[in-house]
């Protein structure tokens, strides 16, 4: 595969968010969020044939269905999934999902209900909804469009939606589950909290991007990955499968300005 020239810095990352899934194997992929969702399709037609995708309403499907509206797309669901049906995939522990919540922190606990103090928030969102119980039976990853010490805060996140590797945040004598995170994708690297004792290591940094920056937007602390390496461009194969699974470029509007891949100088 050719290395495409032009490209965006939403479609670098959708290509480096695809990676979440790979090894997978028989796995429902979740995608929460236009760029998720494109990134779970492309690992589908791409390296991980195995996946079972959510049309984004209560379908299962094999084949993408494109962002956007449908118009004349036929969908040829695999399967029925209303919330009743989730969490038979929830509770065995055979879902991945990218997920997109506006904090997280270096336990990897996310936040997606407040910010502010709890008992009288600044902002007031959705709540923790289903992370508590997602955190607990199946593999996570992340996507934050806005790698910042806001997003990355040095403290807690201000609410704890969902479980990381924080060990008193677990009541007294409970029995402790693994905890599986993936990887965390922002607008300027790749991360994981598979570093010693969890520490959250950088995998690569998109083109332009120095270590140095991103640990200035972060809260916490960050090491080297051993590989640590540039985020691959994507290819032109890649590309023209992003445009099909996203003809009306939704992807444009989820990071501030649709930079270019390539940072400027």
């Amino acid at each position: 595969m050719t290395n495409a020239t032009d490209f965006s810095l939403a479609e670098l990352v959708i290509v480096a968010a695809a990676e979440a899934w790979r090894g997978d194997g028989e796995m429902l992929a979740t995608g929460i969020g236009p760029l998720p969702r494109i990134a779970a399709g492309l690992a589908k037609l791409t390296f991980a044939p195995g996946l079972m995708l959510t049309d984004g309403e209560a379908y299962t499907v094999e084949e993408p269905i494109p962002l956007g509206p449908r118009g004349d797309h036929p969908l040829m669901p695999s399967g029925w999934m209303p919330y009743s049906r989730i969490f038979d995939s929830v509770w065995s522990g055979r879902r991945h999902a990218m997920v997109t919540p506006v904090q997280v922190d270096r336990f990897a606990q996310a936040n997606i209900s407040a910010l502010g103090d709890f008992r009288k928030p600044k902002v007031q969102m959705l709540g923790v909804r289903g992370f508590p119980g997602n955190s607990v039976c199946h593999k996570n990853s992340m996507f934050l469009p806005n790698h910042s010490k806001r997003t990355f805060p040095e403290a807690e996140v201000d609410v704890v939606a969902s479980v990381g590797h924080n060990p008193s945040r677990w009541p007294l004598n409970a029995n402790r589950k693994p905890v599986d995170i993936g990887i965390v994708v922002t607008n300027l690297c790749v991360f994981d909290y598979n570093g010693p004792n969890h520490a959250a290591q950088v995998l690569s940094l998109h083109p332009g991007v120095t270590f140095e920056e991103v640990q200035a937007q972060t809260g916490f602390p960050l090491l080297r990955g051993p590989n640590m390496h540039v985020s691959a461009a994507p290819s032109e194969e890649q590309l023209a499968i992003i445009r099909h699974l996203d003809p009306s470029q939704i992807r444009a509007s989820v990071i501030k300005g649709n930079p270019p891949g390539q940072k400027a100088a």
